[in-house]
């Protein structure tokens, strides 16, 4: 997944703390509304807030290590004081609205918010306390009440509506015409336009969901620590690695279960472990755990949290003349309609059904074969289907691991592709205060040795870390402020035992390779407004760049290169690295079904009216569910959603409502840009070609431009059937 939740509130605000140029000189007037609010209000934070003041470090990365917990509330406090004072400046001035005094003024507000911003959602994904959520769960009403303020400002509106009138005429360069163009349009999608009784019926409507997200995320995080399952013994685990027992005994320990052992989970309904536990009991009992999470009663229940949502979005959009949320939700996505996400989904479920049924019958044939006596399961899919995969493949996962070390990997694998294609190289920083030691810091120079980034990695999983895998920011890259972006994948890896090498399976060397294509966004990015800058692109579009760069991490000239054994210094033997590639397309059908299922939920969710949803109950709230899969014939208890709307974080917490189906829209363009370099080879032309086209423009210029700039025709959908193994 890309980016964390601040990226989708900056976007929605659009206030990213800095501005750009046009062709209309500046005046002294132009530059006063923020520049004297900003001087009056500069003092308003403790001087030993590490916020106060924009950090002296390299690229202006906050000093992690004065930073405290309890400097984030006053920070967002000032930061928002400041930036509304900006904002009644601009919409107050007395001078005629130019793009300069109300486009670029509005673009250079917020500087304070911003910096507090970036890293508090930072945290709060990655590095949780009881301080952190509590001021989580105070702001996020405020937030909200906060962008309300700036989007639903009667004045500001005017002078934005004017000049959106006059655009013709404004001799504007295509970047500020842009800028233009977009501010108008998510204004008026805020509801500048609405009556002053609706504007206060949708801020109160936002503030209640900003609230409820964040009880939402939060009860996620808490859930999965919660359903972790506690082992007696050791015989239990057979099938486990010995590393993997040592880990499973660590956790218990603690969480002071001495002498037991602890299954932790992951925020996926399949949970990994089960490839490899032979005891089908536990197998059903760590299954039933993670399904059930977010649905046990309790302070973690999210069942009567995702139906509110989903009410007050869907009376949000009606307000705002749409039939849904999902309508108004893909309306700025490159998917534009629903009738448009609905083809794509449903088109794609009958070969996927077919495929993942033949597999099932693969499957169902090997138990029998075994003498199993059982009919399969959902916990016993990825158990028998990793023996399938042995016995087709000759591919063992554990006999894999040595190649792919965690190091090895980042540096011969990850940054070596990018180095070849791009002609970057990294620096490791040992300078720079880290918020935790297991965190590494890169600085990132291009082909002529300037420095252009900070990259920052966080690999490993920890209990204050949501699950899953993300990229997100701290600096956004803006010319106009002369500023570098510094970026964080974040990824949630298991820690080896103390003094052992991190030894990673081939999906984990995937996430590695897809969270830095996010991360190659953002530090490409070389655009003059911040609200264009990187990754705040579509939801549809953002996946492009990560999903295509998973190409890499099978790519021959690049996989012989880190794939390399830990301790022999061996490389893959060339029949094994074949075995990886050939391996890509087993189980497409199991992985593309419960895909579908989540996303189909996704849009069953937020296509429904508000009434519809009005009448729905949490009493049957897992036959509402069921129902809703059963409509695309996808209610199958072999192959539950990837996610269950109970914990599925992407949609009801994290920024992706109505957009889960953006991972699949993307792999259209990942597969036939991949395509592209498979028939013109890899090369710098070729990564140039792709950096210049479309990594560098953020959301400057409008995504299926960009692609078609690079591809030099559209995509075909080809490509992407035929990896999935549907064609």
């Amino acid at each position: 997944m890309k980016r964390s939740v601040v990226v989708s509130v900056i976007a929605a605000l659009s206030i990213c703390g800095c501005a750009g140029s046009s062709n209309t000189p500046k005046t002294a007037a132009d530059e006063q509304p923020v520049q004297e609010v900003t001087q009056n209000t500069q003092n308003m934070l403790d001087p030993g807030n590490p916020f106060a003041e924009k950090s002296t470090l390299p690229y202006g990365i906050i000093d992690f290590s004065k930073l405290k917990s309890e400097h984030f509330k006053p920070a967002l406090e000032a930061g928002m004081a400041q930036q509304l004072a900006e904002i009644d400046a601009i919409a107050n001035q007395t001078e005629e609205p130019t793009f300069e005094n109300t486009f670029v003024a509005l673009e250079k507000s917020g500087d304070l918010l911003m910096r507090t911003e970036t890293v508090f959602f930072g945290f709060t994904n990655s590095r949780t306390d009881d301080v952190i959520k509590a001021v989580e769960n105070e702001m996020a009403p405020k937030l909200a009440a906060h962008q309300d303020a700036i989007m639903l400002n009667d004045k500001l509106f005017k002078r934005v509506e004017k000049l959106y009138q006059e655009r013709a005429s404004l001799n504007l360069d295509p970047e500020s015409l842009r800028l233009l163009e977009v501010y108008y349009q998510e204004f008026v999608r805020a509801g500048a336009k609405l009556t002053p009784e609706q504007k206060a019926e949708v801020s109160k409507m936002n503030a209640e969901i900003a609230t409820l997200e964040t009880e939402f995320g939060q009860n996620i995080l808490n859930e999965m620590n919660d359903s972790a399952v506690v082992v007696e013994s050791v015989e239990e685990l057979d099938g486990l690695s010995e590393a993997q027992i040592k880990i499973a005994a660590e956790a218990a320990k603690g969480r002071g279960m001495e002498g037991k052992y602890l299954i932790t989970l992951q925020n996926t309904s399949i949970q990994p472990i089960l490839k490899s536990l032979k005891n089908r009991d536990l197998r059903k009992k760590v299954h039933e755990a993670s399904l059930a999470r977010g649905s046990r009663g309790g302070a973690g229940d999210n069942r009567a949290k995702a139906l509110r949502l989903a009410t007050l979005r869907a009376k949000r959009a009606e307000m705002l003349g749409y039939p849904n949320f999902a309508a108004y939700a893909v309306e700025d996505q490159m998917a534009k309609t629903v009738d448009n996400v609905n083809k794509m989904l449903y088109d794609l479920v009958p070969p996927a059904k077919a495929s993942m049924e033949r597999e099932a019958a693969e499957l169902q044939k090997l138990i029998d074969e075994q003498k199993g006596g059982f009919k399969l399961e959902a916990y016993d899919w990825l158990f028998y289907s990793e023996q399938l995969r042995k016995k087709k493949y000759e591919l063992d996962d554990e006999a894999l691991k040595p190649y792919f070390e965690l190091d090895n990997v980042i540096q011969k694998g990850v940054f070596y592709a990018a180095e070849k294609l791009y002609g970057i190289r990294f620096v490791e920083r040992n300078d720079i205060p880290k918020y935790d030691p297991d965190i590494r810091i890169f600085e990132v120079f291009d082909a002529d040795d300037k420095p252009i980034a900070l990259f920052v990695g966080d690999y490993y999983a920890r209990d204050s870390k949501r699950g899953g895998a993300w990229m997100s920011d701290y600096v956004y890259q803006s010319r106009l402020k002369n500023e570098r972006p510094v970026v964080e994948n974040q990824i949630n890896i298991t820690k080896p035992p103390a003094g052992e090498k991190t030894l990673l399976t081939f999906d984990e060397v995937t996430t590695l390779f897809h969270e830095f294509g996010h991360a190659l966004h953002g530090m490409f990015s070389n655009v003059q407004y911040p609200r264009f800058s990187g990754t705040n692109v579509p939801r549809d579009f953002v996946e492009f760049p990560s999903q295509f760069n998973e190409s890499w991490a099978v790519w021959p000239e690049i996989l012989e290169n880190y794939a390399v054994h830990y301790q022999t210094g061996e490389k893959i033997p060339q029949e094994l690295l074949n075995k990886v590639i050939e391996s890509g397309k087993f189980n497409q059908g199991y992985m593309t079904t419960e895909y579908l299922s989540a996303s189909i939920l996704d849009q069953h969710w937020h296509q429904m009216s508000s009434a519809e949803l009005s009448s729905l109950s949490v009493d049957n709230f897992e036959a509402i569910e069921k129902g809703l899969l059963d409509k695309a014939g996808l209610a199958i208890d072999l192959v539950p959603p990837r996610y269950r709307t109970t914990y599925f974080n992407h949609i009801f917490a994290n920024g992706y409502s109505a957009g889960y189906y953006a991972y699949i829209w993307s792999e259209v363009l990942d597969a036939d840009a991949a395509q592209w370099f498979k028939e013109h080879g890899l090369s710098r032309e070729n990564g140039d070609n792709l950096r210049r086209n479309v990594l560098q423009n953020g959301f400057s210029i409008e995504p299926m431009t960009q692609y078609r700039n690079f591809a030099g025709r559209d995509p075909s959908t080809d490509p992407l059937l035929i990896r999935r193994g549907l064609k």
